[in-house]
């Protein structure tokens, strides 16, 4: 990174400033402009530094620890260096269940570092991860947020020594290689690295169910019945949502404790 007396070097500056103009330009309310503006900093820096912390404040006219506080806030942005790749497992409920607590558990032996610990040589971060919502290919392992389906702790150990080895490896799904931390972090600025087209998008198990309604021709439910959220079972779908007031609307129903009545609960009372 190239910094300047606490902030950036003049070229630098002056490419940030250029970027962070194209993106201000898509938000009428600047300060919506924050997290794409924490991802670019972090594209430059590989985390979020106090450089980038003063950047994106001095840019939206905000103070640094209102920045800081959104940095912290999401994990994406990270507070200290970063490898250039991170590898998250998900641990999350079915993944779990499927292995990915043995991937994980088998990364961080065969790499020596825990969760959010970058190896010595700064090439890999490991982490466990949240739900990635591929649930159907359970369990998962993302690299820079590309997906590695389908895993075992012996093909995430071997995908993890080719990065190690410096080759190239190829997500499951979606681009056709990983970049480098730093090069998704700028996508994620909002910057198009014209790779949304590589790849396949949806794999077989995400797409049987769409070949099971087109095999029995389901349809979804036109108007009142298309939305399902709500509706009385009891109640003609057809008939539409009551108006406020009309009998049968939220309105209309009779108060059943204290705090319907707009009176707090008495003390050894239930609410």
């Amino acid at each position: 990174m190239a910094h300047h007396k606490g902030g950036y070097q003049p070229e630098v500056r002056a490419r940030l400033d250029a970027d962070a103009a194209q993106i201000l330009a898509k938000y009428p309310q600047a300060r919506s402009a924050l997290l794409p503006l924490l991802h670019l900093v972090q594209s430059e820096d590989g985390y979020i530094t106090p450089a980038g912390i003063a950047f994106c404040a001095e840019v939206l006219d905000l103070s640094r620890a209102s920045v800081s506080a959104v940095a912290t806030f999401y994990s994406q942005y990270k507070r200290r260096p970063n490898g250039e790749y991170t590898v998250g497992i998900c641990t999350n409920t079915l993944c779990a269940v499927m292995g990915g607590d043995l991937i994980f558990d088998r990364l961080s032996e065969h790499l020596g570092i825990g969760h959010d610990e970058t190896t010595e040589d700064g090439k890999v971060t490991l982490e466990r991860l949240e739900c990635n919502a591929a649930c159907d290919f359970a369990p998962v392992m993302m690299i820079n947020w590309e997906f590695f389906d389908n895993q075992t702790p012996a093909t995430a150990t071997a995908t993890v020594d080719a990065i190690l080895a410096g080759e190239q490896v190829r997500p499951t799904r979606g681009a056709d290689s990983v970049v480098s931390f730093k090069e998704a972090s700028r996508v994620l600025a909002g910057f198009d690295d014209h790779r949304a087209d590589e790849g396949l998008a949806a794999g077989p198990a995400t797409l049987v169910g769409l070949e099971l309604a087109r095999r029995n021709d389901w349809r979804a439910p036109a108007g009142a019945e298309a939305d399902g959220a709500g509706i009385d079972p009891g109640r003609d779908p057809h008939q539409g949502e009551p108006e406020v007031g009309e009998s049968g609307s939220s309105a209309e129903r009779e108060p059943t404790s204290n705090g319907d009545q707009g009176h707090p609960p008495q003390k050894g009372a239930q609410a």
